[in-house]
């Protein structure tokens, strides 16, 4: 099972991307001030806006094709606080 996290403390900072296909989680911590944003790309070079978040977070997502996945705060996103993303592949059995 792969997991990414990543603390972050100032804007325009991501966690690595992480290759995803089928069932995942995503965790999202410390967040009072800033917006996290969740990102997809097919090439890890051009990266697509998917969500984001203003509060703490826990839930699961689904990829069906395959793709990178991360998460971080954008420029011009970011508060004062200390935010921890992580980003864990779900054992489903592939």
């Amino acid at each position: 099972m792969d997991v990414v996290t990543k603390t972050i403390s100032a804007q325009n900072t991501f966690s690595d991307g992480l290759s995803l296909r089928g069932d995942f989680s995503l965790s999202i911590s410390g967040v009072s001030d800033s917006t996290v944003t969740v990102q997809r790309s097919f090439d890890n070079s051009t990266w697509a806006d998917v969500d984001t978040f203003t509060a703490n977070y826990e839930g699961n997502g689904y990829e069906g094709v395959g793709a990178l996945y991360r998460a971080g705060i954008k420029t011009g996103d970011y508060g004062s606080d200390t935010v921890v993303v992580t980003l864990r592949e779900n054992d489903t059995g592939r």
